[in-house]
């Protein structure tokens, strides 16, 4: 082997997708079946669909009506017919979905490896409660810790919309071997303001992610106005991959349906880690502070 094909064995590309959703579930899934082909069209190995894709984004209301979404992983509409579709194309799928296990109901996700087989389950672990945005009405907080997957192309952390505000989370799945983050989200407008614009403050706060870690961050967001009853959202997209400096390397827009691709080689990423000496620098006997709540009661 020349040095030119080991240059490239560590080499991954990823994508980013973004699309409105209906409360067709079939024409959702259709949708997404689309976006994920051109995505691996282009050369895409591991792809990211946004937050809960099956339907529309239904937390907006507290409606009991809307706990029929939820299904047990074997039986899940997605999942299943993505396990296919990645067991076709060759391609690592980190799929959303509304989890439904005996009186629990989580906002999971299923690691789709290039097999079509499932490396596991990630249960989100922040859940916000706001105005439009009303998910612990729909969920119990996630019990599965942050992880790590190893797929075929390379090893993934994934968290869910909400713990991409928190750097604990993508420290955490950095420090357990991440080589690059994905996280699939459903943000947009401000119901009880619409002069609140998050995109930017959104961004920046994974570009941050990215920079501190020395590690490549891809955010997929919905897109389309959704209404229910007095309550809208209009989802603004900018899905974006960020690069290990925390520059963004491609976007796209606001309100169109796409893909996004961009190409990373792993080996170089590692070795730029480690040469800025991040995390051998680091002092965790200094951080136990962080475990608190107010920053200064410890639990002993």
């Amino acid at each position: 082997m020349n040095n030119e094909e080991e240059k490239g064995l560590r080499n991954v590309k990823v994508a980013a997708t973004q699309m409105s959703c209906s409360s067709n579930i079939a024409e959702n899934i259709n949708k997404a079946d689309v976006l994920v082909r051109e995505a691996a069209r282009q050369g895409a190995q591991i792809i990211l669909l946004q937050e809960l894709f099956e339907t529309p984004y239904f937390c907006q209301k507290e409606k009991s009506d809307y706990y029929v979404y939820a299904s047990e992983l074997a039986h899940n509409k997605a999942v299943n017919h993505f396990r296919q579709v990645a067991k076709e194309l060759q391609v690592v799928l980190p799929i959303s979905f509304y989890e439904k296990k005996n009186y629990a109901r989580y906002n999971s996700l299923a690691v789709i490896d290039a097999d079509g087989e499932i490396l596991g389950t990630y249960r989100k672990s922040h859940i916000p409660d706001g105005p439009g945005y009303e998910e612990k009405f729909y969920f119990n907080p996630g019990d599965t810790g942050f992880k790590v997957w190893n797929t075929r192309y390379g090893k993934i952390g994934i968290g869910v919309c909400w713990d991409q505000w928190y750097p604990e989370a993508a420290r955490c799945m950095v420090l357990e071997g991440a080589e690059i983050l994905f996280y699939p989200t459903a943000i947009g407008s401000e119901p009880q303001d619409g002069s609140i614009d998050s995109k930017e403050h959104w961004q920046a706060c994974m570009l941050g992610h990215a920079a501190a870690n020395l590690i490549p961050v891809i955010a997929s967001n919905r897109i389309g106005l959704e209404v229910d009853e007095d309550s809208s959202i209009t989802f603004y997209g900018s899905s974006f991959i960020a690069g290990p400096q925390g520059n963004k390397l491609v976007e796209a827009g606001r309100g169109e349906e796409t893909v996004i691709v961009h190409e990373f080689d792993l080996d170089q990423l590692e070795i730029g880690r480690l040469e800025w000496g991040i995390f051998r620098d680091r002092r965790p006997d200094l951080y136990k502070i962080i475990t608190s709540y107010d920053g200064e009661t410890l639990i002993k």
